[in-house]
């Protein structure tokens, strides 16, 4: 690796020259980058493309500082913000005054209180969601994992956090539009510094996904902004909200934050949870530990319920060993307002900073054997003493995910869920390879046959 590595680098900065990295940067760009992280091992380094060169923040200390420690002078701006701020505005995805007034209309929503408030329901729904796996069980069919693993969220997320305000109708406008928009946005993602104005492969798709998102969410506002109903939801928390002189909020902004809050919850979680049944294939002692603790936990009538999640901690630490591999934000941009210093090296205002869970959690120096899918990573003998920012799949800082509660709730009993009623074949994960964009989804489909549990001996 040290071939490929810049030696006329500034001492503690690694540069990696475009001639090298172009070519597979091109192929493979993911798996560049994480060539880019071992080799660096943690030292800070540039990303030479061309029209941007941003630096690559991976070593915990430094993850700590520019999301924590320093985070008023590393903001969510410039053009790696681009994509995300075309489709969602001014929303809690905004930095300043909007982030926060935003965060602060929709926080009581994301509360532990409210939180285990509503796990009752959640888990109501997550079983109801499951249900129909039964039909292709039963008959060998294979199911496509992606989608089904959407269906269920979605089900869940329209009923818990939206307040059941979205109609099946609505919700299958949404639903395929939001996956348009999640595949077709990968260019920009890799291409951030070109203008709107020169046309790139997935824009027409995207602009067309948006419209449909559009017609449909400025359509329920205009339903429920006046008589939101009662709750503790995100549309109705959205529809409630005044600006500190007690005006209503324009349409445009409870647009955005329903986009953004939408796509958070579904996209997210749907995601991770795709990447769960190629890892068990290819894990067949981590299957079986969870085969026992769910079969024992949850019992023969296949229910899952809030209690049970308690009981469940492997389950537990296999949903955070997987957000470790897959984490559900693969990037966070930063800018720098003020210059500033980070590893010894010096950062000038203006320029971009990229922060990756993807690549820190995959830090031979930070863990152990960093690609193996090991969930008791996560047992708390071995947990103790673990640097606060080597795991941060939520990011951190002020702006840590404020759904990351709803999130493990969430996974957790999905997944208990669907193993207890059911048993996956699916293609090891060596069969199928991450790509960039909004989220790190799968290369190609994949698909999973079920087999009914018989009863528990």
């Amino acid at each position: 690796m040290s071939s490929q590595v810049d030696t006329n680098a500034p001492r503690g900065v690694v540069n990696f020259p475009l001639y090298r990295s172009l070519p597979r940067l091109i192929k493979d760009p993911l798996k560049e980058l994480e060539r880019m992280g071992r080799a660096a091992d943690g030292e800070i380094f540039q990303l030479d493309l061309g029209a941007s060169r941003p630096w690559v923040v991976t070593h915990p200390d430094h993850v700590q500082q520019v999301l924590r420690r320093e985070a008023e002078n590393y903001l969510r701006e410039g053009v790696f913000w681009r994509p995300l701020r075309t489709l969602m505005g001014d929303s809690i995805l905004a930095e300043r005054a909007e982030w926060e007034f935003s965060k602060r209309v929709l926080q009581p929503v994301f509360t532990t209180r409210n939180v285990h408030a509503i796990t009752d329901q959640m888990a109501a729904a997550v079983n109801t969601a499951v249900e129909p796996l039964g039909a292709a069980a039963a008959m060998g069919r294979p199911i496509q994992v992606l989608p089904e693993m959407g269906r269920i969220v979605n089900e869940t997320v329209i009923k818990v956090l939206f307040g059941d305000k979205i109609s099946t109708a609505e919700a299958e406008l949404l639903i395929p539009a939001m996956d348009e928009v999640a595949t077709s946005i990968a260019c920009r993602f890799l291409l951030p510094f070109m203008p709107r104005a020169i046309p790139l492969p997935g824009d027409r798709a995207f602009k067309k996904a948006v419209q449909v998102m559009d017609d449909t969410l400025f359509g329920l506002v205009a339903r429920y902004r006046e008589e939101p109903g009662p709750g503790h939801d995100i549309f109705t928390a959205l529809c409630r909200a005044r600006t500190p002189d007690g005006r209503a909020l324009p349409d445009q902004w409870i647009r955005d934050n329903l986009l953004a809050m939408f796509a958070t919850s579904t996209e997210t979680t749907t995601v991770a949870l795709t990447w769960l049944w190629p890892l068990l294939a290819a894990h067949p002692r981590v299957a079986e530990r969870l085969y026992d603790e769910i079969g024992r936990v949850v019992g023969d009538d296949r229910v899952v319920r809030p209690e049970h999640l308690r009981d469940l901690e492997y389950v537990k630490r296999v949903v955070q060993e997987l957000l470790r591999l897959f984490p559900v934000g693969w990037m966070f941009p930063r800018v720098a307002v003020r210059p500033g210093v980070i590893g010894g090296v010096p950062i000038k205002a203006g320029q971009t900073l990229l922060i990756s869970p993807f690549l820190t959690h995959r830090l031979a120096s930070v863990w152990d054997r960093p690609l193996e899918f090991d969930p008791d990573r996560f047992a708390p003998e071995r947990a103790a003493g673990r640097h606060r920012y080597a795991y941060f799949p939520f990011g951190g800082g002020p702006h840590q995910c404020i759904g990351r509660h709803v999130f493990n709730v969430e996974a957790q009993l999905i997944l208990a869920s669907i193993l207890s009623r059911f048993r996956p074949v699916a293609p090891p994960l060596a069969a199928v390879e991450p790509r960039i964009g909004a989220t790190l989804r799968p290369d190609r489909d994949i698909e999973m046959i079920l087999t009914a549990v018989g009863p528990v001996q």
